[in-house]
C-alpha cells in the first residue's frame, strides 16, 4: 500500500483531533482507488485528484466526528452520492449503524459494490427522502441525520427531520454563501418539524475553504403531514 498521500489524511485528521489509525487508512486507500476507477465509467464526482479526494471528500466528512459523538449511533446520510459523509464516518466508527440514501440508482449501485470492497456493514436505499420520512420503518428512528451540500436548509430540514427521533440531531453541512439568509428562511419550518438550531459551527478546511455545519436538535415529534411532496417542499 502506498502511504504517501494517505499519511497526509492521518496528519490532517490529527490537526483536528480526529482519531484515525493505519487500519483505517487501508480502507480509505481502497475507497479512493475504487472511486477513481468507477468514476471513469459513471460520473459520481468531479473531484478526482488524490489529494483533492483526501481533503474535500474524506477529511471534510470526518470533521463531523469533531462536533458530535457517532459511537453506537444510528445514522442516516441523505443524498449521500458516492458515500459522503457516511462511509468515512463508518470507517473510523465501526460500531456505527449506517443507512445511506440516494435517489439516483447509479450512485446506490456504486455504494453496494463499495460495501463489498470494504467489507463494511451498512444499508443502502435507492429512494427519495420524503418517501422514507412517511414510512414507519424509518420515520423518527435515527439518532442522527446528515446531509452534505444537499438543497437549501429550509428544504433539507423537511427531508431529514422527520427521520430523526426525539433528542436526535440533524447535521447540515453547508458552504458559507448566504448561510445567514438560509438559516433565517428555515427557522419557521424547523420549529414546525420539531427541531431547534442549537449551534452553528464555522471552520476552514485546512485553512483554505470556508465551511459551515448547522446543528439542529429534535425537541418534539414531527407532525404527521410532514414531509410533504417534493413539489410542496420546494414551492416558494
Amino acid at each position: 500500500m502506498d502511504f504517501e498521500d494517505l499519511s497526509n489524511l492521518k496528519k490532517y485528521c490529527q490537526s483536528y483531533n480526529i482519531n484515525i489509525n493505519d487500519k483505517n487508512l487501508k480502507y480509505f486507500d481502497i475507497y479512493k482507488k475504487f472511486l477513481k476507477e468507477y468514476n471513469k465509467k459513471i460520473n459520481l464526482t468531479a473531484i478526482v485528484e488524490d489529494e483533492a479526494i483526501i481533503k474535500k471528500h474524506f477529511l471534510d466528512s470526518l470533521i463531523l466526528d469533531k462536533y458530535l459523538d457517532f459511537k453506537n449511533k444510528k445514522l442516516i446520510d441523505i443524498g449521500t452520492g458516492a458515500g459522503f459523509p457516511g462511509v468515512p464516518l463508518k470507517i473510523i466508527n465501526n460500531n456505527l449503524d449506517l443507512t445511506l440514501v440516494d435517489s439516483v440508482a447509479k450512485k446506490t449501485n456504486f455504494l453496494e459494490l463499495l460495501k463489498n470492497k470494504l467489507n463494511l456493514d451498512y444499508l443502502v436505499i435507492n429512494q427519495r427522502a420524503e418517501i422514507l420520512g412517511k414510512d414507519k420503518k424509518y420515520r423518527e428512528t435515527y439518532d442522527i441525520a446528515v446531509a452534505r451540500a444537499v438543497k437549501n436548509l429550509k428544504e433539507l430540514s423537511e427531508y431529514c427531520l422527520p427521520l430523526v427521533k426525539l433528542d436526535g440531531f440533524l447535521l447540515a453541512m453547508k458552504g458559507p454563501k448566504n448561510i445567514e439568509e438560509e438559516i433565517k428562511e428555515a427557522e419557521n419550518i424547523i420549529n414546525i418539524l420539531g427541531g431547534k438550531i442549537i449551534n452553528i459551527f464555522k471552520y476552514k478546511l485546512l485553512s483554505e475553504d470556508d465551511r459551515v455545519i448547522v446543528l439542529i436538535k429534535k425537541i418534539s415529534q414531527t407532525p404527521p403531514k410532514y414531509p410533504r411532496s417534493t413539489s410542496q417542499i420546494i414551492k416558494k
